[in-house]
């Protein structure tokens, strides 16, 4: 199976667009939803948090692990292909989400000036500026912190007037930092769920990419690049939903974010 682990929602965005461009294999989605958000924690949490989201998904047959978080991504990802992946699952594979966008970025900007919408962990790590860097060391990034949308985003709040108002004051702090910005990462999974309302407020000729299309391209490329892998997934387009809260609430949330209808089944990790 295709494992996507998440702190919470946002990484269901992600999930759906895998499944629609490879409806064929099954996949198993765990959301930490009891302990979301994780942006405002310290890294070993973060770290520590992500171990044991991804282990329970190696366990119940995920071959392949896609952190859809871009917080796990930035905080955790390394160390745990480096460390805690040769020594407890050396046959698994994990994947995050920041080094395939940040390797995409250069066919959307003109001005090759990009802003980055993330949480207050992914903001602080600089991983996208690194990984972008690396790939495009002519582009230069500029970012900023969006620390009360995510919590908002999964009460369910997405067309509030709260998110409206915090919408504009975040793309403030980041385009005020420069006017040569045509590109914006929407650098959280949940941001997918306001696409809409951050690109009515982006001014003339400001993009906002959404991560959920890249991954999913990127993932059918993974897959082909590793035969191995890929022969060993099962194909019988089964849909596995988790998480560490099952209450009405992230059920009812799990199916906005997730686009049709979602039963959630409890997981304690």
């Amino acid at each position: 199976m295709l494992g996507f682990f998440d702190s919470g929602l946002g990484g269901l965005t992600v999930l759906k667009e895998a499944v629609k461009l490879l409806p064929q294999y099954s996949y198993l989605y765990l959301g930490d939803n009891a302990r979301a958000p994780y942006g405002d924690l310290d890294q070993e949490t973060i770290y520590d948090y992500t171990v044991e989201g991804a282990s329970e998904l190696f366990r119940r047959g995920s071959q392949l692990v896609v952190l859809a978080c871009n917080t796990s991504s930035s905080a955790a990802l390394r160390r745990i292909q480096q460390e805690f992946l040769p020594e407890k699952f050396p046959e698994k594979h994990i994947l995050g989400i920041i080094v395939p966008t940040a390797e995409e970025i250069g066919s959307f900007t003109e001005s090759r000036e990009v802003g980055i919408l993330g949480t207050q962990a992914t903001v602080n790590s600089l991983a996208y500026t690194k990984e972008i860097a690396k790939a495009f060391p002519e582009i230069k990034t500029y970012e900023a912190a969006c620390p009360m949308l995510v919590p908002l985003i999964e009460e369910g709040n997405g067309d509030s007037l709260e998110i409206t108002d915090l919408i504009q004051i975040y793309l403030n702090e980041l385009l005020v930092q420069s006017f040569e910005i045509d590109t914006v990462i929407l650098g959280c999974t949940h941001f997918a769920l306001i696409e809409d309302q951050i690109k009515r407020q982006l001014p003339y000729g400001v993009r906002a990419i959404s991560q959920g299309p890249i991954i999913a391209e990127k993932l059918k490329d993974y897959l082909s690049r590793h035969p191995g892998l890929e022969n060993d997934l099962e194909k019988n387009s089964k849909r596995v939903f988790l998480s560490t809260d099952d209450s009405p609430r992230v059920e009812s949330l799990s199916s906005l974010f997730y686009g049709s209808p979602v039963k959630i089944e409890l997981v304690k990790l």
